[in-house]
């Protein structure tokens, strides 16, 4: 079979998916891969897609481990810096990829909203306490997107995720986060998506204050990295008090540097990790990595942040089996 006539029959059959179904396979792909253990791997970039900056495409398995360059680069703002402050990071907004190119991109979920690109977020939210946060419905996603689709299809409310409603999130700015939520036979499944492209960060206010972190936290678990990688799921309380409220506040205020030369320095080649689990007041939780040079990373967006020492220190220290 010809490619061209294999990549018509594909997007057929997908298009052709009842939306139950697509929402009901997500639902046990996900099941299964928290059954696998999850080997020292992670997300370079929200979507690789290196045909949109017109760097040559690394494999699927480069990018996971980090050891190519990936598809969405932050750089530091050529603009000065004020006295005493860091410069800028300017993330920038993901581009898509033409299929005259010829080259592909590896995907994970996202929802195309108002011009941009949302991707799924490093927050949860358990399907039991998604209605109490769904807010203003904003419309209805259209499915069909996959790593052949010209940026022609990435109209408004197209996505990867089937067909699912759309609404804004109660507490946070819809220009940041929204959720998809479907009922199917009874039961809810609903996830959260962000958008953290075409952005300028300056400090971690800039990513961390719209998640609305402080005074808001209800609990906190950690895990270290020997379990994360192992899909162990071994959490352990974080103790909370001043360690925990100093390194908020310092996160507010940290230095965000651009992740691709620390990815090239071979961060990830440590396992000085820790992972913490922060449950807010409003049942969200929220996932951020700890590195032991002090730094702190949250899900995809292309940017660490460097924490104030005595504060990270004193939050790190506290995480002991």
């Amino acid at each position: 079979m010809k490619e061209e006539e294999f990549r018509t029959n594909y997007k057929k059959a997908v298009n052709s998916m009842k939306s139950s179904e697509t929402m009901k396979q997500g639902l046990t792909d996900k099941m299964e891969q928290k059954r696998r253990p999850r080997k020292m791997v992670y997300v370079a970039a929200s979507v690789l897609l290196a045909a949109g900056i017109g760097l040559a495409g690394p494999s699927i398995m480069q990018q996971l481990n980090g050891t190519a360059s990936p598809g969405q680069v932050a750089q530091v703002d050529p603009g000065t810096p004020a006295a005493g402050t860091s410069a800028s990071i300017v993330i920038p907004k993901i581009e898509l990829p033409d299929k005259s190119s010829g080259v592909s991109a590896d995907m994970i979920a996202l929802v195309v909203y108002k011009g941009n690109i949302y991707t799924q977020a490093a927050t949860r939210i358990d399907a039991a306490d998604a209605a109490a946060l769904r807010g203003e419905k904003l419309g209805r996603t259209t499915g069909g997107i996959d790593e052949w689709s010209g940026k022609d299809e990435y109209i408004e409310l197209a996505s990867n995720i089937g067909e699912a409603d759309i609404y804004a999130v109660k507490g946070y700015d819809s220009g940041f986060l929204v959720m998809s939520y479907t009922e199917i036979d009874g039961q809810v499944y609903a996830e959260l998506y962000e958008h953290t492209n075409g952005i300028t960060v300056s400090s971690g206010a800039d990513l961390f204050g719209k998640l609305n972190l402080e005074g808001r936290i209800a609990s906190a678990q950690w895990e270290s990295f020997s379990s994360w990688n192992n899909g162990q799921q071994q959490y352990l309380p974080l103790p909370e008090g001043a360690a925990l409220d100093g390194f908020l506040s310092a996160l507010n205020a940290a230095k965000p540097l651009a992740a691709e030369p620390l990815t090239e320095q071979g961060i990830y080649d440590s396992e000085d990790r820790k992972i913490i689990y922060l449950q807010l007041d409003d049942k969200a939780r929220v996932e951020l990595t700890l590195f032991g040079q002090g730094l702190v990373r949250y899900g995809n967006a292309p940017v660490f942040f460097e924490v104030e020492s005595g504060a990270f220190q004193a939050l790190w220290n506290s995480m002991n089996p």
